[in-house]
């Protein structure tokens, strides 16, 4: 008995592992919030539905799932009753609701589940942007959700294809429910901003980011150039207060030469014959000479005879 216990608990637990991995593969594919001319259920009503896809290659049984529109179920702190009693459940007796592979359902919001079988109760507000998830049975695991825009009558918010990551708003024209999705919409830049932020706060925080971003650029810029340029200034400064100080330097040193041999200094003064006073006075002398006939008469040397006169004592 015991391997048999044990069998049937490996078996359960595989089970439940392998639901739980195919859950996962339950995607929701398409929603429209605002239907006035599109999709008509069986009494001819227009309602917002949503459409759930199975992405995997065997069939998935969507029975006792729930749907959800409150983000209040986010809480993870909440009872899972408390979660389950804001949700919406998907029928049990309804056998569409078990998905083979590649397959689609439609789901009625905001409708009353007396009227059908694919009628849930789970709240829709077209003005307003619209939280849609899926949960487990358990009400606790969240298999999927999406954030659906403010859309306008008869579009849709939809995967680019089945399972893609890729959202996209789809005209009217585009459209697919039940069906599979392959929607090729060129939606403009200006449109996605529009639609993504519709109050323009985002793209004004962003614009205040980038000018505040270069304003600190160009302060730390212009702080180290000006650091640079100072610390250039104070070297060159630096440079030309030591040159003036080696010129005085060099200045006190001759005076110190000067005061400490001033005989010296005169007599290379005198030896280099600077002194104009010496020669006027040689000058004179050799005129004086000459005018008083003291000199032997030669062709191209004049010899002053030496002669005792009053010149003989300067």
């Amino acid at each position: 008995m015991k391997p048999f216990k044990l069998l049937t608990a490996v078996f359960a637990l595989c089970s439940l592992t392998m639901f739980g991995q195919g859950a996962k593969n339950i995607k929701i594919n398409e929603v429209m919030t605002n239907n006035t001319a599109s999709v008509v259920d069986e009494y001819g009503n227009h309602h917002a539905w949503i459409e759930l896809a199975n992405t995997s290659f065997s069939t998935i049984n969507l029975r006792g799932m729930y749907i959800a529109t409150d983000t209040a179920v986010l809480n993870k702190k909440m009872p899972a009753p408390d979660r389950i009693a804001m949700m919406s459940i998907i029928p049990s007796n309804e056998p569409r609701t078990n998905l083979s592979a590649r397959q689609h359902l439609l789901l009625y919001l905001n409708s009353n589940p007396a009227s059908g079988s694919l009628h849930i109760s789970a709240k829709c507000d077209p003005t307003t942007p619209l939280w849609i998830g899926i949960y487990e049975g358990n009400g606790v695991d969240l298999v999927d959700s999406v954030t659906v825009p403010v859309l306008a009558a008869n579009t849709s918010y939809a995967r680019e294809k089945d399972g893609s990551d890729t959202w996209v708003v789809a005209s009217a024209d585009l459209v697919t429910p039940n069906i599979g999705n392959l929607v090729q919409v060129s939606e403009s830049k200006l449109a996605q901003i529009k639609r993504d932020d519709p109050h323009g706060f985002a793209i004004t925080l962003l614009s205040m980011g980038i000018v505040f971003s270069c304003l600190a650029l160009l302060f730390i810029f212009f702080s180290i150039f000006g650091k640079y340029m100072k610390a250039k200034q104070d070297t060159k400064h630096s440079q030309m207060k030591a040159r003036h100080l080696s010129i005085i330097s060099a200045q006190n040193d001759d005076d110190e030469d000067e005061r400490a041999f001033p005989k010296m200094k005169v007599r290379q003064q005198n030896t280099k014959g600077d002194d104009p006073d010496v020669y006027a006075a040689v000058i004179s002398l050799a005129l004086k000479e000459y005018l008083d006939n003291t000199h032997d008469i030669e062709s191209d040397i004049i010899t002053i005879i030496p002669k005792h006169s009053n010149w003989t004592r300067v």
